[in-house]
């Protein structure tokens, strides 16, 4: 085990692996830029140095200045976090270069798995099921279009080298594919630097189900069961539900097995997520296609954390220091149901805005932080903080756990009732009702879950904030002058003999 490590992170993330750092006694070395002098993370970590601006590219996407940071401080590790450079095979080699370990898989299976088209490749000479498409290396427009009248519309056109969302164009005629595919490339070129696109049969009512995998050093590869992450907004999760309804045991074995199978064909080492598309069709049950593998710890370990009883990044940390698997396929079970739920500085009635300002009021249920509980907490931020415009809207995750499906939905909702936040937009409300939607709590999913129930999730403030407001004040200086006396020290009026009275309501 590693006596220090640096987190090469910010935020959530940043706090949840200096959590686990701490309880193993294993001492961590937050950086930060400009805009996160005072933040969290620094906080929560024993050392801190700063990299540099507030932007990004100004700091956090600067390995060099991460690696002399590490260097500095004598850690001998590097943990990525997710975001920012944790899928980066060029830094994963300068770590190695630096003879500071990386706590992620080798750059040989980041750069493997970073592309989506080569990737596909891969997968399909290891058996892995693909949706019908084109991966080829051929770009030209007419080659392109021509694949796409093979495979039949809709089609669905990716950036060969996206994600997040980016670069992807629906297309449900023959006509349109020529204006769509240049749509698609100009945001590719803008985002990743490189206009190669695939082509795929665009699936009717998806579900997104991922797998978690496990790697080490000595070959031993396990699956950690399914999440299901269906409930999206612009190509993006929402919520993610372990395990996934509907999951039959031997549908999960095969999926299971093939995205073990996946990340063999890389040499995988350390967590890693393995994302298929789920096809249900009419006539019932469900098929899986190989979408991608995200190699780095998923935004929504959390719940495979509760529905294990795990702690995935203390894997990760005895993984990427040389020690075996904790424990091998046949010992991993599955507990009761987990649903997690992204809560972001947004505004759901105006296409999900981001928003920015700060947390006047931050007040959350009764919870753990970093660790497995009923009702879990994790966040990078405090009552004050700011959530500024650099860096990801997400103020924290909210996890609840439950022996049922049924059971974990009403202590989300109950938890959802008890977070409050005033300063800025968010989506809390949002997630109440998506969360007591008819179709998540009938686990009726699919990736158009959010526009199928859209008359039921936005525009829902029927009393309005202002009036909310105003009718709890009235209603709390009503009360206090029903406590009125005749003594003029009962009195809560704020009189005084100079200056101008400013009373907090909470």
């Amino acid at each position: 085990m590693f006596t220090k490590i640096l987190i090469a992170n910010r935020g959530e993330i940043a706090c949840r692996v200096a959590a686990t750092a701490r309880r193993l006694g294993v001492r961590s070395v937050a950086v930060y830029s400009d805009a996160d002098a005072s933040a969290k993370h620094v906080a929560a970590c024993d050392e801190a140095v700063h990299i540099g601006g507030s932007a990004p590219k100004d700091s956090y996407l600067r390995w060099e200045r991460i690696i002399e940071a590490a260097k500095a401080t004598g850690a001998q590790a590097i943990h990525p976090g997710y975001g920012f450079l944790s899928e980066n095979d060029a830094f994963a080699n300068a770590c190695a270069e630096a003879g500071i370990a990386f706590i992620g898989p080798p750059a040989s299976a980041i750069l493997a798995m970073g592309l989506k088209a080569e990737s596909k490749q891969l997968m399909e000479k290891a058996g892995v099921p693909l949706v019908p498409g084109y991966h080829g290396s051929d770009q030209d427009p007419a080659m392109l279009k021509h694949e796409a009248d093979r495979i039949g519309y809709p089609v669905l056109i990716k950036a060969s080298a996206g994600g997040g969302g980016k670069g992807m164009r629906a297309v449900d005629r023959s006509e349109d594919f020529a204006a769509a595919l240049a749509s698609c490339q100009r945001e590719a070129r803008n985002s990743f630097g490189s206009d190669a696109v695939l082509i795929e049969k665009y699936v009717q009512r998806p579900r997104h189900i991922e797998i978690q995998v496990f790697g080490d050093t000595q070959g031993n590869c396990v699956y950690l069961f399914e999440r299901d992450c269906s409930v999206q907004r612009r190509h993006q999760k929402v919520l993610e539900e372990a395990p996934a309804p509907g999951m039959t045991p031997e549908l999960r074995a095969q999926m299971g097995a093939a995205a073990v199978a996946a990340a063999k064909a890389v040499n995988y080492v350390g967590a890693g997520t393995v994302e298929f598309i789920v096809e249900q069709p009419p006539e019932g049950g469900m098929r899986f296609y190989f979408m991608e593998m995200n190699t780095r710890l998923q935004v929504e370990h959390p719940v495979t954390e509760a529905i294990t009883g795990l702690d995935l990044v203390e894997w990760q940390l005895r993984v990427a220091g040389g020690e075996p698997l904790p424990l091998q396929q046949e010992d991993l079970r599955i507990h009761g149901h987990a649903i997690e739920a992204r809560i972001c500085a947004e505004t759901p009635d105006n296409n999900f805005l981001p928003a920015t300002g700060t947390l006047t009021v931050y007040r959350k249920p009764a919870c753990t932080a970093f660790e497995r509980g009923v009702v879990r907490v994790d966040d990078g931020v405090r009552e004050g903080d700011t959530i500024s415009p650099f860096y990801d809207s997400m103020v924290a995750k909210l996890i609840v756990h439950g022996a049922t499906r049924e059971e974990a939905l009403s202590r989300m909702d109950a938890a959802l009732a008890e977070t409050r936040i005033v300063g800025l937009s968010t989506n809390v409300q949002f997630l109440r009702h998506v969360v007591n939607s008819r179709s998540f709590a009938q686990a009726d999913l699919d990736t158009a879950l959010i526009p199928r129930e859209a008359a039921a999730l936005f525009h829902q403030d029927k009393v309005g904030k202002p009036l909310a407001v105003a009718a709890a004040v009235a209603q709390t200086l009503l009360a206090e002058r029903a406590n009125e006396s005749a003594d003029p020290f009962s009195r809560r009026d704020g009189w005084r003999p100079h200056g101008i009275t400013v009373r907090r309501f909470d």
